[in-house]
């Protein structure tokens, strides 16, 4: 994982930069974020072209390339490492039409309800505006 930013009330954004983390991502908060992790590497993975042609070279830039391409997905921690919220920015973190930014808490829950101005401090690190409207899937 990967330092992202500080939240108030000790909380602390990380970026999940592995299959293994999105795995224990999704075990520790009971949903599905390793399926979309995956997916999201694949699709990343398939736009990549190499700029050598021997062969144990080809795939050296793979890795940087798919950090780069593909969506953020973002662990909220608290002070002892108890996961709170996960979080689904587009890639680099940059506003992108169509893309739909998700943020759910343990078994999808609401994280809105009690992370709010963690939420907030990650939508000010990126420069995006983070509502529950817009971000929690099950919303009514």
């Amino acid at each position: 994982m990967k330092f992202i930013c500080d939240a108030p009330q000790g909380k602390t954004w990380f970026r999940l930069e592995t299959e293994v983390e999105a795995t224990s991502e999704s075990t520790l908060l009971g949903h599905a974020v390793e399926k979309h992790f995956r997916r999201d590497w694949d699709r990343a993975a398939t736009t990549y072209k190499s700029a050598s042609s021997v062969s144990f070279e080809q795939n050296i830039g793979l890795s940087a390339h798919v950090q780069r391409e593909m969506a953020l997905f973002l662990t909220l921690r608290n002070s002892e490492g108890k996961g709170l919220a996960t979080a689904m920015l587009p890639p680099n973190g940059k506003a992108k039409t169509g893309f739909r930014i998700i943020i759910v808490g343990e078994n999808n829950s609401d994280p809105f309800v009690v992370h709010t101005d963690a939420i907030e401090a990650l939508g000010r690190h990126f420069g995006l505006t983070l509502t529950r409207n817009d971000c929690f899937p099950y919303g009514g």
